[in-house]
């Protein structure tokens, strides 16, 4: 079975391990794995998930063309595996232009962490590029978090409704750790999300209402590696009562759909 993991973490190896340890002090979760490259392909075919979208977030603006320089050789280096999302910062300047290169190069998507980035979701600096995207690629957003109101699912939706040919993808079910206030807020939305960090963490069998709740027509299995181990989060995911077509949507088609593969 072809399963594509949609929310994955890689960081160059110098970093890695920096890396890792800060997302677990953002999130006070203790990481077991390093997010790197190799790690991410070791653990993917553990788990038997035969492809993975990877990705990072620039923290500034100078970071942005570096991490996508990074992201784009990784992807490059094992193209039969990997998919690549490029990153965009607030205060870059030529948003445009980065965007347009990242997908020349052959990344498939942006994908932005508003929480650890610091800035709303519908900030009007960002207007452009989701402009600019609309009928070209999607947008993955790290959506929802108790504590922040950068990436709360209402602006989500807002972005949804003023950019009604922006592919949107809300991680986390929408709306990580505020799960039932963001199916309210997405739930009639033409929108998609994905199932990462979540089924560790929701009360007993919240993970599959909220699967049957959704539908799989919209969902992607994603892992948020290096978080969460790639076997662990697909066993829970192959434990919720689905019919095999629904299972293959959510593990693959929907996925390849957006790939464009």
């Amino acid at each position: 079975m072809k399963i594509i993991d949609f929310h994955a973490h890689i960081y160059p190896d110098k970093i890695a391990q920096r890396a890792t340890d800060a997302i677990g002090a953002f999130y006070d979760i203790d990481m077991d794995r390093v997010g790197s490259l190799s790690n991410l392909l070791k653990y993917s075919e553990r788990a038997g998930v035969s492809h993975c979208v990877v990705h990072s977030v620039a923290t500034s603006a100078q970071q942005v063309e570096r991490i996508n320089d990074f992201i784009n050789e990784s992807v490059n280096e094992h193209s039969d595996r990997l998919f690549g999302f490029g990153t965009m910062h607030q205060d870059y300047e030529n948003k445009i232009e980065e965007v347009d290169r990242c997908l020349k190069m052959g990344l498939r998507g942006i994908k932005l962490h508003p929480d650890t980035q610091m800035f709303n979701v519908d900030d009007e600096r960002m207007f452009e590029m989701y402009d600019y995207l609309q009928d070209k690629a999607p947008v993955l957003f790290h959506c929802g978090d108790y504590r922040y109101d950068y990436s709360h699912p209402r602006r989500v939706a807002r972005i949804c409704k003023m950019f009604p040919h922006l592919t949107v993808i809300g991680a986390h079910f929408g709306g990580y750790s505020v799960w039932e206030e963001a199916y309210e807020y997405l739930k009639n939305l033409d929108c998609m999300l994905d199932t990462s960090s979540s089924s560790a963490l929701m009360e007993e069998g919240m993970f599959e209402r909220m699967i049957k709740a959704y539908g799989a027509d919209r969902l992607l299995f994603g892992t948020d590696f290096p978080m969460w181990d790639s076997k662990e989060e697909l066993d829970r995911f192959l434990s919720v009562s689905l019919t095999e077509n629904e299972r293959e949507k959510i593990l693959w088609s929907n996925a390849a759909k957006l790939l464009k593969l």
